[in-house]
This record gives structure tokens, C-alpha cells and sequence, in this order.
């Protein structure tokens, strides 16, 4: 079955929120909606947008030295850098240049940085960049990797996002589980839709969606 998606009144900007209503579950959690950043993800004009947006929120005060890109931001990361690397923004390595680095993910989900990527990190600024933060779960592992390589954590930055705050720090989203109405997330075990006997729809992950 196919999933159809409805555009979300525009509150961001002109970042739009595409979304499917339906019964959903990532590796962490049961979702009763589907939030698909796709095309923000990936199509130059939306991402240039965001990262303009996400920008805002950081302004002068936040020294940025490496942006950290999870679930396949890296377009909004290399635009996040050219608008941070403009007059008027901070910036501590010597190259006057902001790195955008993907980590690497082990079989048991941590994230490591090879020998020709940790010196992006150690004793770098790091601002996480995520395309939703939902449980946390992620986001929190992308910390304590840049705590563990010695690099200085520096903020927490989304599309989307449930929570909010991670480790400490404000996660800065563009939107949040507040502006949609009745939106849930729950582990699998207090599933209220699992216990009312539906389906589930798709599979979810950074990558996108696998229905049934």
C-alpha cells in the first residue's frame, strides 16, 4: 500500500512538512505520523532555506568549527557552512573554514570517525545537525562520539524534532511535535495502536519508508 503524504501548512519559512497519517515504527519508537524531510534533505532550494533558518538560531554567540551530519543531511550541512562562514560569524580553526563531517555507524550503532575525519572533531566546536530528533537516542550518541574524540559539543539542531532538549542542550528545530495535532510517539510495548490491534504501515528510518 502507499503511503500518502499531505503538505503541512508552511511555518517555517518556505519549508514545507510533508506527512503521512498511519501507524509507523522506527527502531526506537511507534509513531502515529509519518514525517518525510526527503526533499528537504536533498533538493538545493528547500535545503538552502533550512539552513538559513537553523542559522538564525545560533547567530554570533555559538563558535562553529565542524557541523556533524546524521540521517543524510549533508546538503543542509555544506549550505549551514556557507552561511556560517560569512561576515559576522565565529569560527575557531585556523582555515577560517567550517568542516562538514558524516560519521560512521558500527553494527552496534556507535559512531566512530576514521583516522582522516577525527581531526574534523578533535578539539573542534561541533554542532550536531539532524534531520528529525524523535527519542533522542541518536542525537545523544552523536554527543558523547564528539565528547569521546575530544571535541567540544556545541548544540543540537533538527527539521523536526519531539523533544526538547538532549544532553543538556536545546534542540533547535525548525518544527516540533507541537505544531502537529495528537501527534505520538511511544516505545512499542505502550503502543496505544499496537493495543487497538492495527497495523503497523511502513518501516522507518533515516532513509525513508518501506511500507507493507
Amino acid at each position: 500500500m502507499a503511503i500518502q503524504l499531505i503538505e503541512f501548512p508552511k511555518r517555517a519559512g518556505n519549508i514545507p512538512l510533508r506527512l503521512a497519517k498511519g501507524h509507523f515504527a522506527t527502531s526506537h519508537s511507534h509513531l502515529n505520523y509519518y514525517i518525510d524531510l526527503t526533499m528537504t534533505k536533498h533538493r538545493l532550494s528547500e535545503a538552502r532555506e533550512a539552513a538559513a533558518l537553523l542559522c538564525q538560531k545560533f547567530k554570533t554567540s555559538t563558535i562553529i568549527d565542524t557541523i556533524l551530519c546524521l540521517d543524510g543531511t549533508e546538503v543542509i550541512g555544506a549550505c549551514m557552512a556557507a552561511e556560517l562562514t560569512r561576515e559576522g560569524y565565529m569560527n575557531m580553526n585556523s582555515h577560517r573554514t567550517i568542516y562538514v563531517v558524516t560519521p560512521e555507524h558500527t553494527s552496534g550503532s556507535q559512531l566512530i570517525f576514521r583516522d582522516n575525519t577525527a581531526p574534523m572533531i578533535v578539539g573542534k566546536h561541533v554542532l550536531v545537525l539532524a534531520a528529525s530528533v524523535a527519542t533522542g537516542y541518536t542525537a545523544q550518541a552523536a554527543i558523547e562520539a564528539i565528547r569521546y574524540y575530544n571535541g567540544d559539543p556545541v548544540g543540537i539542531c533538527s527539521i523536526f524534532a519531539c523533544i526538547k532538549e538532549c544532553e543538556g542542550f536545546p534542540v533547535q528545530s525548525l518544527y516540533n511535535s507541537d505544531d502537529i495535532m495528537n501527534y505520538q510517539s511511544h516505545s512499542s510495548r505502550d503502543c496505544p495502536l499496537c493495543k487497538a490491534g492495527m497495523k503497523i504501515d511502513a518501516l522507518v528510518n533515516s532513509h525513508g519508508i518501506s511500507s507493507f
